[in-house]
């Protein structure tokens, strides 16, 4: 099997980096759509990031229980974090996502979202591969309608 490319994702939103990078990070659980697409059995009831390089991003399921999503392997504010990504999976099998983003000469930012990394997923790669090119645009768009809304 070839090497599968990485997903990528740009959106553009009317917030300035430093705005659409806090709503993005310390305010995910204002767009992220936890009720469908969470590790906490019944949806989860928020998320955070321990904001730091080897911090871990956590998810709180609505059981309370917590649940590793990956871990920071950039953090750059306002413009750029990197994490390994392995809910419900075993960490061996994270995959790898890094999140920019550029103001743009108007006004406004660009998010640029790269997903690759797939071989560590093994024979599920291709699956999760395809599952994520579609997945990321449904999660991107709530994360334009709470940037409309911000």
């Amino acid at each position: 099997m070839s090497a599968l490319p990485p997903v990528e994702k740009r959106i553009e939103v009317a917030l300035d980096v430093e705005a659409a990078f806090d709503l993005f990070t310390r305010q995910m659980r204002r767009w992220w759509p936890l009720a469908t697409h969470a590790c906490g059995e019944g949806g989860g009831e928020d998320v955070r990031f321990e904001e730091h390089v080897g911090g871990r991003v956590l998810e709180t399921g609505k059981d309370g229980k917590e649940h590793v999503w990956g871990t920071l392997t950039a953090w750059a504010p306002p413009h750029h974090f990197a994490m390994t990504w392995h809910p419900t999976r075993p960490v061996e099998q994270a995959t790898q996502v890094s999140v920019c983003f550029e103001a743009l000469p108007d006004g406004g930012c660009a998010l640029l979202l790269w997903h690759g990394g797939w071989e560590a997923a093994g024979e599920q790669a291709a699956a999760m591969h395809e599952g994520y090119e579609g997945g990321w645009v449904g999660v991107l768009a709530l994360f334009q309608q709470a940037a409309q809304a911000a």
